[in-house]
């Protein structure tokens, strides 16, 4: 055994210290058992008292002071569920071994005291020790991850827009964002800012991974582009520079795809550029649903200087523009069948006259209809931009 573990000895008899020391010599000289010895029940206690560690008691029953079944009593009143107890009793003495039994001892052995089998109990008795150490240990780290998870779901939820309309005097464009974490929170963002008077710039993405590394590292892509864009109006651009900085926060697993884009509320123009991310769609007032076309792009983190293309279209009165991420395609049912991008497509082609909120709500309402009891793994995000100015 690697594990070193403290055996405390209860016996009034002078040669068993001895005997014991003797009998282990190779397990103490290896440090897997370190012994410790009391006379009586009362000096058990105290010896408890002082080594927490501690993790096997083996003690006889008849004892001056306090006898074994007392000290047995004892140790279960102290709610020491990580120590074990062995006891030794004559042979024959069943009347003894069965209160030891109902009173909480392990298992017990007889006088005279065959070391063969003492030693076999002995490591049998360790072996459901070292078993219930390594479920709390799991436990403790079970307990550990929840926190994480909590945590990651807090980060998540506080640095993104919650309370809609976020521009309410200006009615040249509509905006509206949902995200639903999943049992294990992913990194999914999204967020958007006027760069001018006249231009709103968003961005949704999706970090790579789960939980608190996800979510720190979401919270830093997010902060990097909202940074970068306020300063920089190309979205190719802004996405390559933060691409660069971000190579530097990234490990072999961690990236994020992103879909930046700056709408001209005045005049309906749309600039925008895809970092390996969905592609949205636009939805037309008559119904009409179209892909917006792809100009590549890698996903974020992991290429220095990859090489990103902005790409401008013209959105009319009514047009919206609906970004997601694959929590949403990828939202998979009992039966193991996913959402998928047809499904999508055929919601949004339904009722294009909906007003925002609505549209967004309803999206995520059909996903679930879908999905049903079965558990997501992943974020769904959906954010939409409506131009409305009919100047």
């Amino acid at each position: 055994m690697s594990t070193s573990y403290k055996i405390l000895v209860v016996d009034d008899e002078p040669d068993l210290q001895m005997l014991m020391l003797q009998k282990f010599r190779s397990k103490v000289k290896n440090r897997e058992y370190q012994f410790l010895f009391a006379e009586n029940g009362q000096e058990a206690l105290d010896t408890l008292s002082g080594h927490p560690d501690l993790s096997l008691v083996l003690s006889d029953i008849n004892m001056p002071k306090m006898d074994g079944l007392t000290l047995l009593s004892q140790i279960q009143e102290l709610n020491r569920s990580d120590i074990r107890t062995i006891m030794v009793s004559a042979y024959g003495d069943m009347e003894n071994i069965r209160t030891a039994m109902n009173r909480g001892a392990y298992d017990f052995v007889t006088k005279p005291i065959d070391f063969k089998d003492l030693e076999t109990t002995i490591e049998k008795t360790l072996r459901e020790i070292q078993q219930l150490m390594n479920v709390r240990m799991m436990e403790e780290q079970l307990e550990s991850l929840h926190y994480d998870l909590d945590m990651a779901a807090r980060i998540q939820q506080k640095i993104l827009h919650q309370e809609f309309p976020v521009f309410p005097d200006d009615s040249r464009f509509d905006i509206f964002a949902n995200m639903m974490a999943a049992k294990h929170v992913g990194g999914d963002f999204y967020d958007f800012f006027k760069y001018d008077e006249d231009h709103l710039a968003f961005f949704i993405g999706d970090v790579a991974g789960k939980g608190m590394p996800a979510a720190i590292y979401m919270a830093v892509c997010r902060t990097m582009l909202k940074a970068i864009g306020s300063e920089v109006f190309d979205p190719a651009e802004c996405i390559g520079k933060v691409n660069n900085m971000l190579i530097p926060e990234s490990d072999i697993s961690t990236f994020v795809t992103v879909f930046y884009g700056v709408l001209n509320v005045e005049t309906g123009e749309l600039h925008y550029c895809n970092g390996g991310h969905n592609l949205p769609y636009i939805q037309k007032p008559d119904g009409t649903v179209t892909e917006l076309d792809d100009v590549g792009g890698l996903l974020l983190g992991k290429f220095e200087n990859a090489p990103y293309e902005k790409n401008s279209i013209q959105l009319e009165p009514g047009d919206t523009l609906v970004t997601f991420t694959d929590g949403v395609t990828e939202a998979e049912n009992d039966e193991g069948g996913f959402f998928d991008e047809e499904r999508v497509e055929t919601y949004l082609r339904k009722d294009p006259s909906k007003n925002l909120i609505n549209q967004v709500k309803g999206l995520f309402l059909e996903v679930m209809k879908f999905a049903g009891a079965a558990t997501q793994s992943d974020d769904i995000t959906v954010l939409s931009v409506r131009y409305t100015n009919s100047q």
